[in-house]
Formats: structure tokens, sequence, C-alpha cells
């Protein structure tokens, strides 16, 4: 019980892969968790979920992080359940492999506003209460492809995830002095059931080819780390990126 009753958000806590699988971890270590999801019916569920199997306070709000008003509303509606918060994680993202050659203004902005932009917009919303308590730990998921050259049409993600990088390292200069940590983490490639309407198969292969350790990345690697990151352990730790990748990247 790590974290009890610790309040957390965590955006994009409702698909398939890290968010969901963090939300319940945290959970399970004692925190109440706000889930958000663009989905309002899977947010529901999904905290519905939490709640039955864990025993603490558990809300699904629907949230789209490109939106000010709806991550505001979020806030508002945590603070006014909870009457704190504690924990953020900024989950939340997108990828639509393009080249750039062929690249729409729609694709770009929409990969840049909802992994970078929507960080910004949660982070943003959630530092007064934190400032407030002056206590805080918010942690960005990135990825290594901010930091290495892509094939495969994967320049506006990469160029996002290298953003969140530089942001969380400003942020956590900012927010020191009112005893907030921030850091980043950067999965190598994690599978989930929903990767295969993303990335073609081979793309898939390619990833997995990479990875060295003798088994795939999971949800729960990236989920163990959060854990300690907003744990009183994780505490003297900030502005980093912690790459969690199986040693496909080492830095």
């Amino acid at each position: 019980m790590r974290l009890k009753d610790k309040v957390a958000i965590v955006t994009a806590g409702a698909g398939a892969g890290i968010g969901r699988t963090t939300a319940r971890m945290m959970a399970g270590n004692g925190a109440r968790v706000v889930v958000t999801d663009i989905h309002e019916e899977r947010a529901a569920k999904t905290a519905q979920a939490i709640q039955d199997e864990y025993g603490v306070g558990a809300v699904g709000i629907k949230c789209d992080v490109t939106r000010p008003d709806d991550v505001k509303s979020v806030v508002e509606a945590t603070l006014k359940k909870f009457g704190r918060i504690d924990i953020l994680i900024n989950n939340a993202g997108t990828n639509r492999p393009m080249k750039i050659v062929d690249m729409k203004d729609e694709t770009w902005d929409l990969v840049i506003d909802t992994s970078l932009k929507g960080t910004f917009y949660c982070t943003r919303a959630v530092l007064p209460a934190m400032m407030e308590q002056r206590h805080g730990r918010i942690v960005n998921i990135a990825s290594v492809a901010g930091f290495r050259g892509l094939d495969g049409g994967h320049s506006h993600y990469a160029a996002a995830k290298a953003g969140v990088m530089a942001f969380t390292r400003c942020l956590a200069m900012e927010a020191a002095p009112y005893r907030i940590t921030a850091n980043t983490i950067a999965p190598s490639f994690i599978y989930n059931e929903f990767i295969p309407n993303i990335y073609p198969q081979e793309e898939i292969e390619r990833m997995h080819a990479e990875i060295p350790f003798p088994r795939k990345g999971t949800p729960e690697d990236i989920g163990n780390m959060v854990i300690f990151l907003v744990s009183d352990e994780g505490e003297y730790i900030t502005g980093q990126t912690i790459c969690v990748t199986g040693g496909s990247w080492m830095r």
C-alpha cells in the first residue's frame, strides 16, 4: 500500500495498454484513481472495475486532452470528489505513421496536439493544487523515439515525445521548490492488443526484433516504474527521463 490515500489522475487510462495497467497498479497500492478517456463509457467501466477489484475510490471521466475545457473539468471534478491531487500520469498519446513527404497538416497536428500539447494542458491544470499542497508527482509517458531517428513514418511522434522530455525537464525545475517531482518514462516497444490497429505486422516484428532481452516489454514494466517514481522512494528523483527498453536503447 505504497500509495495509500493518494489521489491519482491517469489520462487515457481506459485503453488496452499502459494507462489502464498503471491505473490498476496504483489502485492496488492504495491510491484513489481518476481514469480519463476520450470514450465516456469506457472510462466509467474501467473505473468501476478498479473500484470493485481493489476497494478504493475510482472515477471515470470523459476527457479529450487536446481540449483545455475538458482538462479543466477533470481537475475540478477530482478536487470536488477527493479534495486533492497527488499524482498525474500523462499517458495520452497517439501515432499515425506516415512519411513526411505524404503527411497532411491534420495528421501532424493530431499527434503533436495529443502527445505534447495535451501533456502541457493537463500539467498546467493540476499544478495550482499541487503547489498549494506542496506535494505532487507528475510522470509523463514518452518514448525512445524521442532520442533516435526512426524510419517508417514516425517523425511527428518522435518530435512530440522529444518535446515531452524537454518540457518535463523545465517543469521539474519550476516545480521543485514546491516538492513536486516531474519525470519522464521512455519505453521501447510495449505490446498490447490494440497495437495491430496502428502498425502493420512487419513493423511490429521489426520493433520486437530490436529488443535483446529474452522477453518482450509489457505494460506492467512501465507501471512498476511509475509506482516507484510516484511513491516516497522516488522523492529525490526529478527531471529525469528513464528508459525502460529491455536493452533496445541504452544511453
